[in-house]
């Protein structure tokens, strides 16, 4: 039962100053949460029900493809994270106990679960497994930002596989597609699956769900057929108009020209066929020259896959050591190892000749410089796919990940098993995370209006707001109080505000609080044997009889929710 008048309910007329997510304002403003401290924030009654509707949505689609809820421990020994090189990563937060042995707050997981494994899992007969647990994460997040989106502490379900082999981890690996497009159907999102890059959690392949909004920190490249994140995506380039090909690369003067916008401006040219040069040097020392078209920029996470470790840019004095002057170089003459992107093709190029103030047209890949080919630009607006569909970039939210995290972990952790023929082999695993929060955040990012929230029926905080516009001692209350009784008798949840506050409040907050299906009881309408319903996201109001009403109301509520 949920009477306003004694509900935690804060709504506020501001949002808070450093708020600029659409989510963070109103999620603040309807009082659904609150600030306790940098990335670190408490659930009211009225955010934490729709985390809990999120929550349940997640709970019935894992165990209808089988999955079998644990809860383990948010601090774990050191130990596992140290074995599978995990214990290094700048946002897993340390510390020790009082013996001094050294421990974590866990951000996944992945070592927790599969320490279990290779302690319980002996025999091909024990496998496969599917375990998940909605938990609480830590995370020592560099910049929270955006309210509930990028937090500290958060909640998340994360599950994990095990199988006896790849094509055992295909099959959960599918089931569990199959399982996370359910729930964010049921969870009324509008949303992605899209290719991504493995990231910390390694493995072989992965894909993210994306929910396209505004405040999103990711982008996704859409067209038809295709999605991906900007992280890993590919794509064809526009052509460009080459400058004139020639027999052999041949010197101009580029005075005191650095940057692509001033050589293509000053030789007229177009900046695509211009070759930007990018040294690089890796984490095991190695100095690259990456070469990218003029008009695109370089993909670190592409560059990182591409190579097989991470890298920095140059120094300037490392720059000009293996090459040259910094504005100035090019891979023509060049004795490093040099990686080109397969967008810059054909003749008649202009790259950097090594020397001040030089540039070289005429500049042709193979013929006047060796390379080893591969894809490490960031897909562009106009970029289009292999079937000729354009290529569109979108903010969007992650709001779950999977992973094909093959050995990676249970290998390092010793989780093995014994085949048919008595052979021990290592575990086959995959991992499989959603944040609970970030469907919350954005729902309230994608329905939003200038009103407040509208949510989703599946997982709004009430399904129905019933507002008495009478105080306590006038008649018509006991008309309002009837009606919440047979709603909560008909199964509905029910927000009834029935405080003594004015109209104008009671149906402001109304609106901020979105609930999918308002109802007022008020004098006006009581005397035409009325009760007035308004549905939050089309605005269609409804005259509903007060003889039968709650058959109505049920029909209304019904067609709302599909």
């Amino acid at each position: 039962m949920t009477r306003l008048s004694r509900t935690l309910l804060p709504t506020l007329k501001d949002a808070p100053a450093d708020a600029e997510a659409i989510s963070h304002k109103l999620l603040v403003r309807a009082g659904m949460v609150r600030q306790v401290g940098s990335g670190l924030w408490t659930y009211l009654p009225a955010g934490w029900r729709a985390h809990r509707k999120v929550e349940q949505i997640i709970r019935e689609e894992m165990d209808r493809i089988g999955g079998q809820e644990i809860s383990m421990p948010v601090l774990q020994p050191a130990d596992a994270w140290e074995r599978t090189g995990r214990y290094g990563i700048d946002e897993l937060l340390k510390l020790e106990d009082r013996k001094g042995s050294p421990m974590v707050l866990g951000m996944t997981g992945e070592e927790c679960v599969t320490v279990h494994m290779a302690n319980e899992v002996r025999s091909y007969r024990d496998l496969p497994q599917l375990v998940y647990q909605i938990q609480t994460k830590e995370r020592d997040e560099p910049r929270p930002r955006a309210g509930i989106l990028r937090t500290r502490e958060f909640v998340m379900k994360d599950a994990y596989s095990f199988d006896r082999d790849e094509a055992g981890l295909d099959e959960t690996y599918n089931l569990c597609i199959e399982a996370y497009d359910r729930i964010y159907d049921r969870s009324g999102l509008q949303w992605y699956r899209v290719e991504s890059d493995v990231g910390m959690m390694g493995g072989s392949a992965a894909h993210e769900y994306m929910a396209p909004c505004a405040a999103g920190e990711d982008t996704i490249a859409l067209a038809p057929g295709y999605a991906a994140n900007v992280e890993v995506a590919s794509a064809n380039p526009r052509p460009v108009d080459a400058g004139e090909e020639l027999a052999a690369p041949e010197e101009v003067e580029t005075p005191a020209l650095k940057t692509v916008a001033e050589v293509s401006e000053f030789l007229g040219v177009d900046p695509g066929s211009l070759i930007k040069s990018v040294p690089v040097v890796t984490d095991d020392g190695e100095f690259l020259l990456v070469l990218i078209r003029g008009d695109h920029q370089l993909n670190e996470i592409k560059l990182a896959n591409a190579i097989g470790i991470a890298s920095r840019p140059a120094r300037e004095d490392e720059i000009e050591e293996k090459l040259g002057p910094p504005g100035f170089i090019g891979p023509v003459g060049a004795s490093v190892r040099t990686l080109k992107d397969r967008a810059i093709t054909g003749g008649g190029l202009v790259a950097g000749a090594n020397r001040p103030d030089r540039h070289l047209k005429g500049v042709e890949p193979g013929r006047d410089f060796a390379f080893e080919e591969v894809d490490i630009r960031s897909v562009v607006e106009g970029d289009t796919t292999d079937d000729g569909h354009s290529i569109e970039l979108v903010p969007a939210i992650e709001v779950g990940n999977i992973f094909k995290l093959g050995t990676r972990y249970t290998v390092p952790l010793g989780a093995t098993y014994l085949d048919e023929d008595g052979k021990e082999k290592p575990i086959v695993m995959g991992s499989y995370g959603i944040g609970p929060a970030r469907i919350v955040a954005a729902a309230a990012e994608q329905f939003a209006d200038e009103k407040g929230l509208s949510w989703p029926t599946p997982i709004t905080p009430w399904q129905i707001h019933l507002v008495s516009l009478s105080k306590a001692a006038e008649p018509e209350r006991a008309e309002a109080d009837h009606l919440y009784e047979q709603l909560l008798e008909a199964g509905f949840d029910v927000l009834y505000d029935d405080r003594d506050a004015g109209p104008g409040q009671k149906l402001t907050d109304a609106e901020l609080l979105g609930c999918p299906l308002r109802i007022v009881v008020g004098r006006r309408g009581l005397a035409d044997g009325i009760f007035e319903g308004s549905e939050r996201r089309s605005g269609e109001e409804h005259r509903i009889p007060v003889e039968g009403g709650v058959e109505e109301i049920a029909r209304i509520y019904s067609s709302l929710a599909g």
